[in-house]
């Protein structure tokens, strides 16, 4: 009787020192990954690795179903993915908004949304998101970075000055017997 329950414990202590070594392992893990980084980016990590503790968190107490931790679990991944390969190939301590969403999800960000086959990395739909690929991460996510105002700002300056250098027809007004050129005005939605 007391060698079995003296295993037992013994067992229990090992599974217990082995979960703290585990634990401690992946944190030292995490610093070494994001020792690389500057603050911003090293933030926004800190700021995914809570957003999956939340989502943890939810199907610990069974807030959620199995589908929406999954999917949820795997869009931070894909996020963490982009973001540190951004870090990585711009050496630069700066990331955009990043969106990421799954094929069904698509009209989350676009009222129509676009086809895979006709877009290019790099391509800006919409005059708000930059395309900038997928990541599998259990299933496809498309990975999108939100233009920031001074972005939106030149390429809608960039579209109105090539609109403007494109022949637009002259129209004639004739006053009072003088011949008065304009130039049909641009519409522009707010």
């Amino acid at each position: 009787m007391v060698s079995s329950r003296l295993v037992r414990n013994c067992f229990l202590a090992f599974l217990f020192i082995a979960g703290f070594a585990a634990v401690d392992g992946a944190s030292a893990q995490t610093v070494r990954e994001d020792g690389q980084f500057g603050p911003v980016v090293r933030a926004y990590l800190g700021y995914l690795r809570n957003e999956q503790g939340v989502v943890d968190d939810r199907i610990s107490r069974h807030e959620v179903n199995g589908s929406y931790y999954r999917r949820n679990s795997n869009r931070i991944r894909a996020l963490r993915q982009m973001a540190m390969r951004i870090a990585e190939d711009t050496q630069n301590d700066y990331l955009p908004e990043l969106e990421a969403v799954a094929a069904d999800e698509l009209g989350l960000l676009f009222e129509r949304p676009p086809r895979f086959g006709t877009i290019r990395i790099g391509d800006v739909l919409h005059s708000t998101f930059r395309y900038l690929g997928t990541v599998r991460t259990g299933e496809m996510f498309y990975v999108f970075a939100r233009l920031d105002p001074y972005e939106q700002a030149e390429l809608i300056e960039r579209t109105s000055q090539n609109t403007e250098n494109a022949a637009t027809p002259a129209t004639v007004v004739p006053v009072s017997g003088a011949r008065i050129v304009t130039r049909a005005r641009r519409v522009s939605t707010p």
